[in-house]
């Protein structure tokens, strides 16, 4: 009887504590109304909640896929306010490869041309949609996910919004095929070879 009481007793503290190791994987709640940089003036007036990074970003056409954020890093005001934006933007046939935001879900907008978009959930199944101007979409937190821009002759602009003042990026190729990861190792895990492990990081790096 005592040993099962000892048995449950340690389930639920294991519990209890994988909840909160679960909790401190987003964004924190602050107990005031927002969060002043330690480096900042005391004095604070609307510039500070003021972000203009985004002028002339909507509109324009760069020559490869870019993206414009305004997170943590870019907008010191969004500290503690678990929200952030980013401006895709995609020449024709242009890709944002396959990536995941490890701290938020994504819920992209499309505001010009169109996007093939798609995710793959944690049984491996893939999710794809066609967007047209007006649509919205949702990458569910931490799952793989692209954008594309099929269309050979029209750009196309997204924004995209986050559950977090920092989502984080992780970018499948560049993590994998860019960090060092012998490439023995690759090679085995891919089914392939070292030349052409040795490829795609030469690609890549261009």
């Amino acid at each position: 009887m005592a040993l099962n009481f000892l048995k449950q007793t340690l389930f639920l503290l294991l519990v209890a504590h994988t909840m909160s190791q679960m909790v401190y994987a987003s964004d924190p709640d602050i107990t005031s109304d927002f969060i002043i940089p330690a480096n900042a003036n005391t004095f604070i007036d609307g510039a500070f909640f003021t972000y203009t990074g985004l002028r002339g970003v909507v509109g324009a056409t760069p020559p490869a896929f870019k993206v414009t954020k305004a997170s943590l890093a870019e907008f010191p005001a969004l500290d503690g306010q678990s929200v952030s934006l980013a401006v895709l933007q995609f020449p024709a046939g242009g890709v944002n490869p396959p990536h995941t935001h490890p701290r938020s879900a994504e819920l992209l907008f499309v505001v010009e041309g169109s996007l093939e978009v798609g995710f793959v959930d944690t049984k491996n199944v893939l999710y794809t949609q066609t967007l047209q101007l007006g649509d919205m979409f949702i990458f569910p937190k931490g799952l793989v996910h692209f954008q594309y821009n099929a269309n050979a002759k029209v750009p196309a602009t997204a924004i995209s919004g986050f559950g977090s003042a920092n989502a984080g990026t992780v970018s499948i190729p560049a993590t994998i095929f860019a960090t060092g990861i012998d490439d023995g190792i690759l090679a085995k895990s891919f089914k392939t070879d070292v030349a052409t492990i040795q490829k795609i990081k030469a690609g890549l790096a261009v």
